[in-house]
């Protein structure tokens, strides 16, 4: 089943919330100083986000290709 199929509901977090928390997250582990515990579940969170800001991006992107050819037929 392929993405297309069926659609997930849409995530409640926005693609900037998402995006900060991902720079806070590289920021943090970056930063050092934590266990190795504490860096796996950051790690962690930092992939979750990342697919989620890949999600907003991916969903951009179907807008704009979906409404590109109602732009192509009005300049013919």
């Amino acid at each position: 089943m392929s993405s297309t199929d069926e659609r997930a509901p849409e995530p409640t977090t926005t693609y900037e919330q998402a995006r900060e928390e991902l720079a806070d997250v590289v920021r943090r582990l970056e930063a050092g100083g934590l266990t190795l515990e504490e860096s796996l579940t950051l790690w962690e969170r930092g992939e979750e986000l990342a697919r989620l800001c890949q999600h907003w991006l991916d969903r951009a992107r179907e807008r704009l290709a979906a409404a590109a050819p109602a732009d192509d037929a009005r300049e013919g």
